[in-house]
């Protein structure tokens, strides 16, 4: 624990039990193994010769079946994720992540159950659905539940948690491809089942987050779902300030009206620019390709005549595994936007190799070293960097009245962007359509170009702030670069004598 401290805060600005901040945070983020490994194990799936076999007419899935197949999951996704805020809003973050367990079993069962394309398909816009609600509320329940010096570091394990589920698609793939009969398929889909009850099970013994018990006007709630996070009595001053704190930031916003989704749009206390910036920041991460490789990798380097195609996505994985945890770890120390500007840099430069390379030494053995160490660093350089933040500023940037539909809607973003790219992508690779093959990587690294200049010109730096204080940090803060030199004031709660006095009387009603 005392590496964490130096990596993270001082010792005075660690306050409750370090464990149960970190062991929260963890578990809640292990939905993203159930988003990770529904994503990397369709790549596997539409790449065995018993699906091929039974599950199309010539032996073989057309452009236009592979990009159905895999996109249709992200259909149902942003669906879901539009529709988080039902839940997460009226019945809280806890219960939605419960209910997203439900749905996605559903749809898992409807895929093991396929003999044929359309249950299958119909199975994953179901699971999307779960998926996409799952993804919306996880970083949220993250972001307000975690405190404020290690809240970036959780939220970044939602990310981690992605790419160990990514791992482990492509190891059961590995281990089922060669059967002859369904359990090459069935077995990769139903271990799905695991991940969802694992996360059921947790969610029920979690606390809520008091942030949602405070929006329901549920202070005596709230103040026992702090002390349970925080580990401390409910009556200790720690627990109280950082209750009183948020009572009053939530009580100045409610002072502004009832909220809707419009109210995300508005230029008031900047949120149209936050909006903004969140929905960018999710589409930009779908742009730089990284589901190129985790939807159609297994294609691609079987159509590119890599030998062992199946054991290549399995080491592309290990990579993405191994280097979100440098991510998780650097994000407190070195911030959001220092990390950020140099994961675009080394993912620009890593695809515009690949694609160079691919383009002037076409079915080369040179070419494919390169195509498998180029992406390994385009890998390395998304999993530490843009996997892990991306959810980090959408969880973090928003103000309590309208996060939850916020981040909701941000999530819709990355899904939206998702399935764009998952449907095109077949059509811009394959032999009988725009034949791209690696030059497909060009596009891609202008994206992470694109990626650069947006982090510089926009994101701003909340390293260490709560999220109180990045309220205040984009009220005050004009300009992103100049956003890591901002110091807060001590807090709503001492600057307002409004809110100061809405707390009091919400206190003395308790």
């Amino acid at each position: 624990m005392g590496f964490l401290q130096k990596v993270f805060l001082a010792e005075e600005d660690i306050q409750g039990s370090k464990f149960r901040a970190i062991f929260i945070g963890l578990f809640v983020a292990f939905g993203g193994v159930l988003f990770g490994y529904d994503t990397g194990t369709i790549s596997g799936i539409l790449a065995m010769k018993y699906v091929k076999e039974h599950f199309t007419h010539r032996g073989s899935f057309t452009a236009g079946e592979t990009s159905l197949i895999t996109s249709i999951l992200s259909a149902g996704t942003f669906v879901g994720a539009i529709s988080a805020p039902l839940v997460s809003d009226t019945m809280g973050r806890r219960f939605g992540l419960i209910a997203s367990t439900i749905v996605f079993s559903i749809g898992v069962i409807l895929q093991v159950a396929a003999t044929g394309q359309d249950l299958l398909i119909v199975g994953r816009v179901i699971a999307g659905l779960g998926v996409g609600i799952l993804s919306a509320i996880v970083p949220l329940y993250q972001s307000e539940a975690a405190p404020k010096w290690i809240r970036g570091a959780v939220v970044s394990c939602y990310q981690g948690a992605i790419t160990v589920g990514l791992l482990l698609a492509a190891c059961v793939n590995q281990g089922t491809h060669a059967r002859t009969d369904s359990g090459s398929y069935r077995i990769p889909i139903a271990i799905q089942f695991a991940w969802a009850l694992i996360l059921f099970v947790g969610m029920i013994v979690l606390p809520e987050s008091p942030r949602f018990y405070v929006k329901q006007g549920k202070i005596e709630k709230a103040g026992n779902a702090l002390s349970r996070l925080r580990g401390l009595p409910a009556d200790h001053p720690i627990v109280e300030g950082e209750l009183e704190e948020i009572l009053a930031n939530f009580n100045y916003e409610k002072s502004l009206g009832s909220t809707t989704v419009w109210d995300c749009f508005k230029r008031g206390n900047h949120q149209l620019k936050r909006m903004l910036i969140g929905l960018a920041i999710q589409a930009l991460q779908q742009l730089t390709g990284i589901n190129f490789i985790f939807y159609y990798g297994t294609q691609f380097f079987q159509n590119s005549g890599i030998k062992n195609p199946f054991i290549i996505q399995v080491i592309m994985n290990v990579v993405n595994v191994v280097m979100t945890w440098p991510g998780v770890l650097l994000v407190e120390l070195a911030g959001r936007r220092n990390l950020l500007l140099w994961g675009a840099v080394g993912m620009c430069v890593s695809e515009l190799i690949v694609a160079s390379v691919g383009t002037a030494l076409p079915d080369s053995t040179a070419a494919n070293k390169t195509l498998i160490a180029f992406s390994c660093t385009f890998i390395a350089s998304f999993a530490a960097t843009w996997g892990p933040l991306a959810w980090v500023v959408v969880g973090e940037i928003y103000p309590l009245r309208v996060r939850g539909k916020s981040v909701a809607l941000c999530a819709a973003s990355n899904w939206l962007f998702n399935f764009a790219i998952a449907y095109a992508t077949p059509y811009l690779v394959d032999q009988e359509h725009a034949n791209l093959q690696s030059k497909v990587f060009f596009i891609w690294g202008g994206c992470t170009f694109l990626c650069f200049l947006f982090v510089y010109f926009f994101i701003y730096e909340t390293k260490g702030l709560t999220l109180e204080q990045i309220d205040e940090l984009f009220e005050t803060c004009t300009s992103a670069p100049d956003s890591k030199n901002f110091i807060p004031s001590s807090g709503y709660a001492h600057e307002s004598p409004d809110a100061e006095k809405a707390v009091v009387e919400a206190v003395e009603k308790v």
